[in-house]
């Protein structure tokens, strides 16, 4: 089996921005609360993070930043993943060298890379970095899929122990797991599809709810671990009410909205 990077919940953090550029202090107080909060991993500079817009430095700067003020207390996965080979792979370095945990690496977007080309992508990636590689399968915004059949072959590069799994396509999950088995984790990229991944094996979610709520999708991975089935189910059947809020628009403005939102009544409280 390979190496485990987190089980349970891993939050897709958001990047907190002024008209100048990144809100450092508000991130700071972002990561504190995940991780007094039951988060069990962050993900920064992820799709909620709004990486697809920010320049080359303001990654650095704020996967740099989330390094350090996690001190180790928690993995810090870096989002380094692009539609040029050549930039993910100086950015994954980067983030190597600034001591992450692991690296999260999108598919190319727009490029409607082929699998073979999927499979050249990710090999480039492998080769250039230590660091265990969580590939992100998400073709509602990429326009491409990673296929069972490649997931398989990418599975035998030793550092590509992961797939968050956004697709959707529960069968999908269900053929990837049958095929790969220990040789490649599974999380769930969705938030209405935790405990179905989970029965399939998967290992945890990369959320965007747990932003809000790190503790409760915790606790709702944890009680499944622990056979839990019945709690598990009314937690994930609980928030399924809130997760159609936080996809209400494209993500991430309804999670923005509702931390703002937080915020002002926790000063108001």
């Amino acid at each position: 089996m390979k190496d485990v990077i987190f089980k349970g919940c891993g939050t897709a953090i958001v990047t907190p921005f002024t008209s100048e550029g990144i809100n450092f202090e508000e991130f700071g107080k972002l990561i504190e609360f995940q991780i007094s909060n039951g988060a069990d991993s962050i993900i920064v500079c992820g799709t909620t993070g709004e990486s697809s817009t920010m320049s080359l430095e303001e990654k650095k700067s704020t996967l740099e930043f989330a390094v350090r003020v996690a001190n180790k207390r928690i993995p810090i996965i870096a989002g380094t993943g692009g539609n040029c080979t050549k930039s993910v792979i100086e950015l994954s370095q980067y983030a190597e060298k600034i001591g992450a945990d692991a690296i999260l690496v999108v598919t190319p977007y727009y490029n409607k890379t082929t699998q073979a080309g999927l499979v050249a992508h990710y090999t480039a990636i492998s080769n250039s970095v230590n660091l265990p590689i969580i590939m992100y399968n998400v073709p509602s915004r990429t326009g491409l899929n990673i296929t069972p059949e490649t997931c398989l072959e990418l599975s035998k590069l030793d550092n590509i122990v992961a797939v968050k799994e956004a697709s959707g396509d529960l069968s999908q999950v269900a053929k990837i797991a049958a095929l790969c088995r220990d040789n490649l984790h599974i999380y769930s990229g969705n938030d209405d599809q935790i405990l179905p991944v989970l029965s399939l094996g998967g290992l945890g979610v990369i959320s965007v709810i747990s932003n809000i709520i790190p503790q409760t999708v915790h606790d709702m991975t944890k009680a499944y671990f622990d056979g839990e089935t019945a709690k598990a189910t009314k937690l994930q059947l609980d928030t399924l009410e809130l997760t159609s809020a936080m996809f209400s628009e494209v993500n991430p403005i309804p999670v923005k909205a509702a931390l703002n939102m937080l915020r002002i009544q926790l000063r108001n409280s």
